[in-house]
């Protein structure tokens, strides 16, 4: 009704929040968190995205595919976790359920990294006052190049992933009984802000090498097919958004909970 999701995208919408959702209220809350968040500020300032850019759709509807890309490894983890440990709530706790607490983070960190992505990509060809910069090699390169950077853009992923790491924080605390026993859980706020930060960062170096970048002469917009009317900035036509987006999300689920789990508090 709000054209957030097109039907296709609504029903695997409905598949990935189902699951989520058994296997633990943090995971959906999280998901939500996510949705609805990058739902709106798909939205917002729609007329100015518009003029910037040429695949820009009205209400910012997602499909199914873009579902799966942002919702396929968190499904895949939520399963796992149910396999593993069972479906409920459980503390982040490394001394005592590791293989459990990599599993949850690693969800996290997977929907950390789309929202941080999406906010940074919504709000900064909006607010910043300065041109991207091609995180590959810094030069300026006009607003809506795969792989531009911007401190604005920057910021917004890391606010992205806070929301959604407080999200799920703040779940803990209402629905897991033995807190007071567990490991410190208020890293995950710290460690989903560092997942969004990190997750825009992978999703603009895999855009500014393997998805293309090409200025239409014609209309002055920055297009994702080469065309004799395209003038090359960067990158080649191997990865789509939606690609890049599942990457970024796989690299980000694999990498960032290893990492976590050497510095998490033991209680």
């Amino acid at each position: 009704k709000k054209k957030s999701l097109d039907h296709s995208g609504a029903l695997g919408g409905l598949v990935v929040g189902f699951i989520l959702t058994i296997a633990n209220f943090s995971f959906f809350t999280s998901l939500m968190t996510f949705f609805l968040s990058s739902s709106k500020l798909t939205k917002w300032r729609g007329n100015i995205k518009k003029q910037l850019d040429s695949e820009y759709k009205e209400g910012g509807q997602r499909n199914w595919v873009q579902v799966f890309c942002n919702g396929a490894v968190p499904t895949e983890l939520a399963l796992l976790y149910m396999i593993e440990n069972g479906p409920g709530e459980m503390p982040i706790d490394f001394s005592k359920q590791h293989t459990a607490s990599w599993m949850c983070l690693s969800l996290l960190a997977a929907l950390a990294s789309s929202a941080g992505d999406t906010w940074a990509s919504e709000v900064a060809p909006v607010l910043s006052k300065s041109s991207p910069r091609l995180i590959t090699t810094w030069e300026k390169v006009p607003v809506g190049t795969n792989g531009g950077v911007t401190a604005v853009g920057l910021a917004s992923s890391l606010l992205g992933g806070t929301f959604v790491g407080l999200a799920y924080f703040l779940t803990q605390l209402v629905f897991v009984n033995d807190l007071d026993i567990s490991a410190p859980q208020w890293p995950i706020i710290a460690f989903g802000g560092v997942a969004g930060l990190f997750g825009s960062l992978v999703d603009s170096f895999l855009g500014a090498t393997m998805q293309f970048s090409g200025l239409d002469e014609r209309t002055g917009l920055v297009v994702s097919s080469p065309t004799q009317e395209t003038k090359h900035i960067a990158g080649k036509p191997i990865l789509d958004n939606n690609a890049v987006n599942l990457f970024s999300s796989v690299l980000v689920a694999l990498l960032l909970p290893t990492a976590a789990s050497g510095f998490w508090p033991r209680e």
